[in-house]
């Protein structure tokens, strides 16, 4: 059996604050439009229950992949991993900015605009961070 290292706990804890994160948001975009159907005195509970474990995913992410730059420098592995790496962190900082607009918002556009452009964000970070490791 391959023993447990540091690299592999980092690379476990990361991914899986990454699944609670991304895939929290999918599940949620899945929901959301029945409950605000069929109890939506029901969603700033969901919501708020969503965000006690999101938000502390999201900093372990942010984290874990900090834990990977004081290991490794993207640019030592050249300019392409380079250049993706950091249109990541972009979209990683997108979603951030956008979702805490839609937490923090008041009305329906900075709901909307918020919840859909953190989604999104957080798919293509996530996509980028999946072209990365298979670099």
């Amino acid at each position: 059996m391959i023993s447990p290292n540091a690299e592999s706990i980092r690379t476990a804890l990361h991914l899986l604050a990454v699944a609670v994160w991304v895939g929290g948001q999918i599940v949620l975009a899945g929901i959301v439009p029945t409950m605000r159907r069929e109890a939506p005195a029901a969603l700033k509970i969901l919501a708020q229950s969503f965000a006690r474990i999101a938000w502390p995913a999201f900093i372990i992410a942010i984290a874990t992949g900090m834990w990977s730059l004081a290991i490794e420098d993207p640019a030592d592995r050249g300019g392409d991993y380079a250049a993706t790496f950091g249109i990541k962190i972009i979209f990683v900082v997108i979603a951030g900015i956008a979702t805490a607009v839609h937490s923090g918002g008041k009305s329906k556009l900075a709901l909307a605009l918020g919840g859909a452009v953190g989604l999104v964000a957080s798919l293509i970070a996530f996509y980028l961070g999946v072209t990365l490791g298979h670099s």
